[in-house]
């Protein structure tokens, strides 16, 4: 190599001085992630202990929790992903990252490059700090309570008699299979709309998607890509591309819903809906439009894809397990006379039901990813490992939701294990948080339920389901890019003569 620094300096020998030092330093740095690393001494591929890339690799293929999943099978409960991150299958973890936490010692802040690569983008509900997050979450919470709930029932009652009156007009008396996943997006986006910004996105009344709501679902795999991107050290690129305007998707859906907060704040009248609580703080905190703005797009997307998506599996489920449905349809129809008694309130008595939806949570969880969180000052300890500071920890759902230590037949749906059956006693339900826990849990959760219910009680009221041929590989064939890339799903649905 000293013969480079004789003689004339060419740009060759230049060239080649840069290669050298850029594989040196590559080197070095792959040799101190494997040996001499703070977390060296956890297990997983040495491809993932000493490079990101591997992982984003499997982020960019929608593979990444099925891959964590057969690592944690591999290499025991805890597993290092990345060089800098480590996954957690233990129901112990749920509580050491996102529980609750004593006076005094410090929570585990959430992870920036996961939610808000772009850091100028205001912080919100799902980014903000502990203590903003406090204060947003206790005025956004009048939006979820039980109240608001009771007067929100006229709302979301509406739009679900009105999916029955067009499964009713399009269905064709079973004749035409639909595309379930369709008509129950459409559902849940209407019914978000009218409660998080005062009016539909009128896809059920026209029975197809508003361009907005393909915005969303494009921004969505979209923003997978940038994690991708921030997660190799592109922060400074994924910023300049947000900026810029090349973003399409991401630019029309923050302008159409700056629209539609306007329209809502123009309302003035209160009304029982999701951002009312902080329109009634704007003028005492200060709070800017482009603010209220994030957290109604927030409240959107988490309010309708994840509901839409759980509901998209349970028909499947359902519907591949003809015993299952067959005694849903049962309990639903000998508990009403009417369609008009199935009620927000009243489907909450439906067992059954409610136990076919958890086994759904853990077949098939709407966000399937761990929700990444860092180690705070002074590190901490998580199911009796102590992790120094600053590094990514998290809970993956897929993997602990399929993990054998944890549940009996972990790959098969058995809505009864919720129900007391003694095959499943040794179950270990706390290791299922499709929620998350702790202060920063899903703060819609009883309305997601509620509006869950709701919807498939007056659909088995209604309709005897088949699933069409083509759907039988719904499942197996999906992709996950954080949220699921989920295919048509063709059910053919016959009324039901009360």
């Amino acid at each position: 190599m000293s013969s480079l620094f004789t003689g004339d300096f060419s740009i060759p020998k230049l060239a080649l001085l840069v290669i050298l030092l850029s594989i040196s330093y590559h080197v070095s740095i792959s040799v101190y992630n494997l040996l001499f690393h703070p977390l060296a001494s956890y297990p997983g591929p040495i491809l993932h202990r000493i490079s990101i890339l591997p992982r984003t690799a499997y982020l960019l293929r929608g593979e990444l929790p099925f891959h964590v999943t057969n690592l944690h099978a591999k290499y025991g409960p805890v597993v290092r992903i990345a060089p800098d991150e480590l996954a957690f299958c233990d129901p112990q973890a749920w509580k050491d990252i996102y529980g609750h936490k004593p006076q005094g010692q410090d929570e585990f802040p959430k992870d920036n490059k996961f939610y808000r690569p772009i850091k100028s983008t205001p912080a919100n509900i799902f980014s903000s700090s502990r203590n903003d997050h406090a204060l947003l979450r206790r005025q956004l919470a009048h939006g979820f309570s039980d109240r608001s709930m009771r007067e929100q029932e006229h709302i979301i009652g509406a739009y679900v008699d009105l999916l029955v009156k067009r499964l009713q007009e399009h269905s064709k008396g079973g004749t035409k299979a639909l595309n379930m996943r369709e008509w129950l997006n459409w559902t849940t986006f209407d019914i978000i709309g009218d409660l998080g910004l005062g009016s539909s996105f009128e896809c059920l009344e026209k029975a197809e998607y508003n361009p907005w709501v393909r915005v969303i679902t494009k921004a969505i795999k979209s923003s997978s890509y940038m994690q991708a991107i921030t997660a190799v050290g592109g922060t400074r690129l994924v910023t300049w591309v947000a900026q810029s305007g090349l973003w399409k998707s991401r630019q029309t859906h923050r302008q159409l819903v700056r629209e539609k907060v306007m329209q809502r704040m123009e309302l003035g009248a209160e009304r029982p809906d999701l951002i009312e609580g902080l329109l009634k703080k704007q003028k005492e905190w200060q709070m800017s439009l482009r603010q209220i703005s994030i957290n109604a797009s927030r409240l959107i997307v988490a309010g309708s894809e994840t509901t839409a998506t759980l509901l998209s599996g349970t028909v499947f489920f359902l519907t591949t397990h003809e015993d299952k449905l067959a005694k849903l349809a049962h309990e639903v129809r000998s508990s009403f006379k009417s369609d008009e008694e199935i009620t927000l309130s009243s489907v909450g008595d439906l067992t059954y039901m409610l136990a076919c939806l958890d086994e759904c949570l853990r077949m098939y969880p709407p966000v399937a990813v761990g929700f990444p969180r860092v180690t705070p000052k002074g590190g901490g300890t998580i199911a009796g490992h102590f992790i120094p500071a600053g590094y990514t920890v998290s809970v993956w759902q897929w993997a602990i939701n399929h993990d054998p230590r944890f549940w009996t037949d972990p790959y098969e749906f058995k809505p009864e294990r919720f129900l007391g059956d003694p095959r499943y006693k040794n179950d270990r339900f706390d290791a299922m948080q499709p929620f998350s826990v702790g202060p920063r849990n899903c703060i819609g959760k009883n309305l997601a339920y509620a509006e869950m219910r709701l919807i498939l009680a007056k659909i088995i009221y209604n309709f005897d389901m088949r699933l069409d041929d083509g759907a039988l590989n719904w499942l197996a064939s999906q992709k996950n890019y954080v949220l699921w890339d989920k295919p048509v799903l063709g059910v053919y649905i016959t009324p039901v003569t009360q």
